[in-house]
């Protein structure tokens, strides 16, 4: 019976080992290399940088962006906002009370005058990531006003802007328009820098 198990055991061991090699080392290292190979940026983490070559931040991943001066994108559910480390929704119903008070706030902090247009609803909704780095067109031309503003700019000039940033979806129809906001703040600077 012994023998029977150590003849039972002994290709179960060298399997395991094997499939762990292959499939716990050299394909995760094929695929590694090959996104090295094909898609270097994308393999990297999207890492955008800026004018002296440091990162600013992933294409890939939103950021909170407090200032008037700059386009803001979704808020973030995630940990304590746009924490790739706690990505989530925050899961309330659309009863809950927490949700109601955080929307009334972002809706305070994003209109701009009682009278003005309700925002976007991608401006005081959070994605399901709580990371989502882009705002449809209607979201970062309904900032335009206030960046313009605050930057003391012809608001033409921005809208221009952002209408160069707009990214049309793949093959014309798989996905929204969208702005990313990490690649419109910098151009941003470029064309309208700090006084």
């Amino acid at each position: 019976m012994l023998n029977d198990i150590r003849s039972g055991l002994r290709p179960t061991l060298v399997f395991t080992l094997l499939f762990a090699a292959l499939l716990g080392l050299a394909y995760p290292a094929l695929i590694a290399g090959i996104g090295q190979i094909v898609f270097p940026w994308q393999a990297n983490g999207s890492i955008v940088r800026d004018a002296r070559g440091q990162a600013i931040g992933s294409a890939i991943i939103g950021q909170q962006f407090a200032s008037p001066r700059y386009f803001h994108g979704r808020p973030s559910a995630a940990g304590k906002g746009y924490d790739p480390l706690a990505s989530s929704g925050s899961n309330y119903g659309p009863a809950a009370k927490p949700l109601a008070d955080r929307l009334k706030g972002d809706l305070s902090a994003t209109t701009a005058s009682p009278d003005a247009l309700a925002p976007p609803a991608d401006l005081v909704t959070a994605s399901a990531s709580g990371l989502d780095p882009d705002i449809s067109p209607e979201a970062a031309l309904y900032q335009a006003p206030r960046v313009a503003a605050a930057r003391h700019v012809d608001p033409a000039t921005v809208r221009a802007l952002v209408d160069r940033h707009i990214e049309r979806p793949l093959l014309g129809f798989i996905g929204e328009p969208r702005v990313n906001v990490l690649a419109l703040n910098p151009a941003l600077d470029a064309a309208a820098p700090r006084p």
